[in-house]
């Protein structure tokens, strides 16, 4: 590409679009090729660019020559209020973006109008971008050279190794603790919310130190609650750590304080528990290093009166006295000083608390009360994908979670348990099925009114995880622990423990049965979304982030999609084409003209086959054809070798392959003497669908979006499918598999629907994925869509592949009947809308409630 007159303006919109790959002399640069390079004369871009944009008068430049550059690092943080914000808008975050040209690295600065490409992942580690656009910022608080800032960037594909050896050329770069390049702060945020302790500062090396007590006078919570308020200076305290909250993050752009964190620790000794706070640039310093269980020698700290309207936890022993008239305050003005003591020397007569686990187990939990807290211990068996919630409407702010299942061998059900990010990222990032897991103070959210009956676990602000190894968490003498641990051996003994499931899209919780249970649980001011509306919720959304709304309409088309097919669906090509089809009344004029040709229109590619019967690709004397993909798009067929299994003789009872091209009506044979259907679309779709608007098409289902079996051989490779992208580049381990290339853990596949507007002028396409099993569909008798959607699973099958093809297919038959009998009908649809980042976003069909069952 050439100099300034001829540059394309890429935006915001253009930055997820593939671009051609460019020729590259190989991505990953060992550390000794990269300094012969530099020595044989070859400059780097990034300090071309520097220089002609040091020289612009305009401080601004489009380079001369434009080149792709790699991402080797998105970190955020919250910018101070600066002369150059005109329109700040608290709390405002920014994010400094690591390029490297393969000679220099550099930390530059992205304009805020670009944040959007963070939002959605588009703009993440790992890929190429081209910037068409740079500009110069000095910070004035700092001495050294100006800051470049991004203002134009195109984001390419996905690299499949980055160096990491390429020096930074501002040495400053390189600086322990990293520092963001502007405002006041001295550290970055987490990606992808505020409550995880995130980079260099935060330190972890405080260990335990002997004290001598003969000189030490302690005074006790009690004595100290009645004179505090007469008291300036106040006598060491000894105190054991009870419970220990998440970090509380509470920065914004008018505040001059460098560490804004608070956490609560509750503290006890034999006479009473009260809450202890600590502040700011301490807990960078001490929350790493004080766990739950240790005893601590306190001095230099101050009291306060007590926050009126914090609830604390629950104390570990009844017996124990709850103090909530004052909570001590750790604060680095006062110069705390805080002493680890080492468990060998607490003496039987200071009569600490021990800790005090309330497990409860999973045939137990059936009788708990809404609101109960207690602990837990079991095998994860489901480690749901992250995802995100917004704290506040027109806010920047979200929580982590994801959902996990946790079995005990007390019941045939697991704990479900909606796991929020605890300040635990080591964990939280890498929990695998197959683990043995505690998670204390959890909450029960039951609702026995509703059907099903609602009944899971959710976090709280104690809440802590941990995981096997993990010293002195475990109470062995516990009976429900003891009884855990032999449950285990057995269970290993017998070879079980194999069928564990991670990832994909869970639909949890679910919604009630009646609409009007429904509407009376939200808190919204519009309980229903127009159609015409929700492109606009989808685009809204960041990354990660699920959202339910319910709109209304007429289901008019269902297709079923199986389960091996499924996957093959989600192709490359298939984007591609979905991302360029305009949605007017002339594309479904054409895909119509489409249909009538094939009667296949999504799954002819590869996955047409098995609408027919699962023979016709044995029985198919034609060569499988492998697709590729060129840069610029286009498809090519590529014909493979015929196999063994293709040259034999189809069965006279089976279908040949051109009876199945030559027949369009969407059958497929699961036993002698049954046919079912596997779409249907009714004749209001037929007449309407030319006429249309627009028409919106988010029947996708991604590879992200299926829960897999899960594999301890590659668990690092699916703990990383299936979690937040990070925000530092990690160089791949060995050769990377393809997520498709995993088993799916469903036995069923998936269903496309399209939902026609009540004017008959928008339609839209939204994808139904049943989550149960075919033993579920066997004894509980789902035959229905409106019954099935009520019951959710993720437990692989142990029936055999037949067993499962032909009770899946009898069910989908089943289904699609079902929704046929709603021809006409008016439906309040309940969906789920996702952004997967990178400008893929999908729609779920979680629950339909039909009109004279909504009062």
């Amino acid at each position: 590409m050439s100099g300034e007159s001829g540059q394309p303006q890429a935006d915001p919109s253009q930055a997820g679009v593939d671009m051609p790959h460019p020729e590259r002399n190989g991505a990953a640069v060992p550390r000794g090729v990269v300094r012969r390079v530099g020595a044989l004369g070859r400059r780097s871009w990034i300090q071309k660019v520097f220089e002609q944009v040091i020289d612009s008068p305009r401080r601004w430049v489009t380079p001369l020559e434009v080149v792709p550059v790699a991402v080797l690092a998105v970190q955020r943080y919250l910018l101070e209020d600066e002369p150059r914000d005109v329109k700040p808008k608290p709390p405002l975050y920014c994010f400094d973006v690591t390029i490297s040209d393969r000679v220099y690295q550099e930390k530059c600065y992205l304009d805020p109008s670009l944040n959007s490409l963070v939002y959605k992942n588009i703009l993440k580690v790992g890929i190429e971008v081209r910037i068409f656009r740079v500009s110069c910022i000095y910070n004035e608080k700092r001495i050294g050279q100006g800051i470049l800032c991004i203002d134009n960037v195109l984001c390419g594909e996905l690299l499949e190794s980055v160096s990491l050896e390429t020096p930074f050329r501002n040495s400053a770069h390189r600086e322990v603790p990293e520092r963001p390049l502007r405002g006041g702060k001295s550290h970055y945020l987490p990606l992808w919310n505020n409550e995880d302790p995130y980079g260099d500062i935060w330190l972890n090396n405080k260990q335990p130190k002997e004290h001598e007590f003969n000189h030490t006078k302690i005074i006790s919570l009690s004595h100290l609650e009645m004179t505090w308020s007469n008291t300036k200076n106040f006598p060491p305290l000894l105190v054991r750590i009870l419970h220990k909250s998440k970090l509380r993050y509470y920065g914004k752009p008018n505040k001059k304080i460098i560490e804004p964190y608070q956490t609560f620790l509750e503290v006890a000794d034999s006479s009473g528990t009260v809450s202890m706070i600590m502040w700011n640039t301490l807990c960078p310093e001490w929350y790493k290093s004080l766990h739950v269980g240790l005893v601590l020698l306190l001095q230099n700290y101050s009291i306060r009166k007590s926050y009126p309207f914090r609830m604390q936890p629950l104390p570990v022993d009844p017996h124990i006295k709850l103090i909530s008239t004052m909570e001590i305050c750790l604060n680095i003005r006062d110069f705390p000083n805080i002493t680890i003591i080492p468990e060998k020397q607490v003496k039987p007569e200071w009569r600490l608390p021990k800790l005090n686990h309330r497990f409860v187990t999973r045939s137990e939990l059936d009788k708990m009360p809404n609101n109960y807290i207690c602990d837990v211990i079991g095998v994860l068996v489901f480690v749901g994908r992250v995802q995100r919630s917004k704290k506040k409407d027109s806010r920047e702010d979200f929580w982590s979670y994801r959902w996990i299942h946790i079995a005990d061998g007390t019941s045939e059900q697991p704990f479900i348990v909606e796991l929020f990010s605890t300040s635990q990222p080591e964990i939280f990032e890498h929990i695998y099925p197959m683990t043995y897991f505690t998670c204390t103070q959890l909450k029960v959210v039951r609702n026995d009114d509703q059907v099903p009956k609602l009944l899971y676990l959710t976090t709280t602000n104690e809440s802590h995880i941990f995981m096997t190894g993990h010293k002195g968490q475990l109470q062995n003498d516990d009976a429900k622990v003891k009884n855990f641990i032999q449950w285990v051996k057995e269970k290993n003994d017998s070879g079980e423990g194999k069928n564990t499931v991670i990832g994909g899209y869970y639909p949890y919780p679910p919604v009630p049965e009646t609409f009007w249970k429904y509407s009376s649980s939200l808190k919204v001011e519009s309980l229903l979304t127009a159609i015409s509306e929700v492109k606009v919720e989808i685009e809204y959304l960041q990354y990660r982030e699920q959202k339910r709304i319910a709109i209304q309409g007429i289901i008019t088309v269902i297709k079923y999609v199986p389960h091996h097919s499924a996957t093959q669906s989600a192709s490359a090509s298939e984007t591609l084409r979905n991302a360029k089809r305009p949605s007017t009344s002339e594309a479904a004029r054409k895909e119509s003209q489409s249909q009538e040709k094939d009667g296949k229109r999504h799954h002819d590619d590869g996955s047409g086959r098995s609408q027919c019967h699962s023979a016709c690709a044995s029985s198919n004397p034609v060569p499988k054809k492998r697709i590729t993909q060129t840069p610029s798009g286009k498809q090519i067929p590529v014909p493979q070798p015929e196999t063994s299994s293709q040259t034999k003789e189809s069965k006279p009872s089976m279908p040949s392959s051109s009876d199945c091209r030559e027949n369009p009506s969407h059958t497929f044979v699961v036993r002698a003497k049954k046919t079912i259907s596997d779409k249907w679309e009714s004749q209001l779709w037929r007449d309407k669908k030319f006429s249309l608007i627009d028409h919106l098409r988010y029947s996708r289902v991604h590879p992200e979006s299926i829960p897999r079996k899960f594999s301890s051989e590659h668990r690092h490779f699916l703990g990383q499918q299936f979690n937040s992208q990070p925000a530092k580049y990690v160089p791949p381990e060995g050769r990377v598999p393809k997520l498709d290339h995993f088993k799916s853990a469903r036995s069923l596949g998936h269903f496309e629907l399209t939902i026609l507007g009540l004017n008959h002028e928008i339609a839209i396409d939204v994808a139904f994925l049943p989550m149960y099993s075919l033993q579920d569909a066997q004894t509980s008798q789902v035959d229905t869509l409106l019954t099935c959607m009520n019951y959710s699973c993720v437990y692989p099958q142990a029936s055999t592949s037949s067993e499962k093809i032909t009770g899946s297919r009898v069910l989908a038959g089943d289904i699609i009947k079902a929704v046929s009998k709603m021809d006409r009908e008016h439906v309040i649809c309940i969906l789920d809308i996702c952004n997967l980042g990178s400008n893929k976003a999908e729609v779920y069909l979680h629950k339909i409630y039909k009109p004279n069952k909504t009062s």
